[in-house]
């Protein structure tokens, strides 16, 4: 039974990590892989898929196929960028926090509440309504506004591992809070973390695709949720235009959630068996 689940956990992880070389690779390559310039205007507008253009065209002529080949550049530095703030912000934050404890606990814990109950997508577009909607600002954004919840999971890793052995021991030695944080507490909490890196940045793509699709992301990016926008006035006469941006996000945020997954599986092993 062991065997099994621990096969299905590193089946689940491989399937996933595969996904995104693949995306990897299409990102890296993109002027390689897309037939077209993805803002050149072609001679034929709202074309439907066909041997010239894999995905049809788009409202004004521009290959559709060539322009999601591109969005995946967007998508994948949106998502891991804002992902890696996230955890950034939410390790510094949540490990002081289960450090120190005491007024300083209380205060980031309330934080913590306030961020709970405010939708983030909220946040996100009250700030990028403010302060405008360049591809910097939305991963900013995103990555300041989505670290809550990764501060949640350090600052109670931090709780259980200020009571261990080894670091009661790093503080009879003599060394600082500080120094016991960054070379005990945060190695050895960062496990879980990592695991929900790799959701954030499926919830990243998926931020920046509601932005792009009501008309707040950066117009000079081409991005997949930029291409569901465009395609909404096409639903029924140009079903293509969408529907593969549509599917390319559906596909990157599985595979996250397979890496995220299995991650979280293989550290938890009790986890695997439920």
């Amino acid at each position: 039974m062991k065997k099994t689940t621990n096969k299905y956990i590193a089946k689940e992880l491989t399937f996933g990590l595969i996904i995104v070389s693949l995306l990897f690779i299409v990102a890296v390559f993109a002027p390689k892989i897309a037939p077209y310039d993805p803002d050149a205007l072609l001679d034929d507008s709202l074309h439907p898929p066909s041997s010239a253009y894999i995905f049809g065209t788009d409202g004004i002529g521009r290959d559709v196929f060539s322009r999601t080949v591109y969005g995946t550049r967007t998508s994948l530095f949106v998502g891991i960028t804002a992902a890696f703030i996230s955890m950034l912000i939410g390790t510094i934050v949540g490990s002081l926090a289960g450090y120190f404890g005491g007024r300083l606990d209380r205060i980031i814990y309330e934080i913590l509440n306030v961020f709970s109950m405010v939708p983030s997508l909220f946040l996100i577009i009250l700030v990028i309504a403010f302060f405008g909607s360049n591809i910097r600002n939305v991963v900013l954004v995103i990555g300041l506004t989505s670290w809550s919840g990764t501060a949640r999971i350090m600052r109670a890793q931090t709780k259980s591992l200020k009571e261990r052995t080894f670091v009661r021991a790093a503080k009879l030695i003599g060394k600082s809070d500080f120094k016991i944080i960054i070379d005990h507490i945060i190695p050895h909490g960062i496990s879980p973390v990592l695991s929900n890196a790799a959701m954030s940045v499926s919830g990243a793509i998926l931020s920046e695709a509601s932005l792009s699709f009501i008309g707040l992301g950066d117009p000079s990016s081409i991005s997949w949720g930029q291409l569901i926008n465009n395609g909404r006035q096409y639903v029924f006469s140009g079903w293509w235009v969408m529907t593969f941006a549509g599917l390319a996000i559906a596909i990157t945020v599985f595979a996250f959630h397979m890496i995220g997954a299995g991650v979280d599986k293989m550290l938890n092993p009790s986890k695997a068996r439920n």
